[in-house]
């Protein structure tokens, strides 16, 4: 299932060519990535209650197409797990409401124990244990 969220490209995102400035879409796929663990019932405060936070590894994204100052998108966002890794991925795009697809972005993510300020070695069964609606999540 992929989940997605729409987002309006803000006049105060721009940088100095009139385009979405660079790391505005890395704010967009965190963004998204929130959204779909709100909606599979899995708040920040509930997360962080649980005694695990989430720490991104690595935030790849291809620029495909330009945005510009109220261009309306939709950012998806899709879990990727690997059984048996303490790493999972998310797989996202920002699409145009024509279609277009303006980036592409890849995360690499864990679920770090906050007291051994280690990875947790199951990150699916954590998240499922906290989900309300676990297949949001792929699980």
């Amino acid at each position: 299932m992929t989940f997605s969220v729409p987002v309006l490209v803000r006049g105060y995102e721009l940088d100095t060519q009139g385009h979405l400035n660079h790391a505005v879409y890395h704010q967009y796929g965190e963004h998204a990535r929130w959204e779909l663990m709100r909606a599979a019932g899995i708040s920040q405060d509930k997360f962080i209650a649980s005694g695990v936070g989430a720490v991104v590894l690595e935030s790849t994204i291809k620029y495909k197409r330009e945005l510009r100052g109220g261009d309306e998108v939709t950012v998806t966002c899709v879990f990727d797990w690997k059984e048996g890794e303490k790493v999972f991925r998310f797989h996202q795009q920002i699409i145009k409401l024509d279609g277009t697809v303006s980036a592409e972005i890849t995360v690499v993510a864990g679920a770090m124990d906050l007291t051994t300020r280690r990875l947790v070695p199951e990150p699916a069964e954590h998240f499922r244990g906290l989900a309300e609606n676990p297949e949001l999540l792929g699980l």
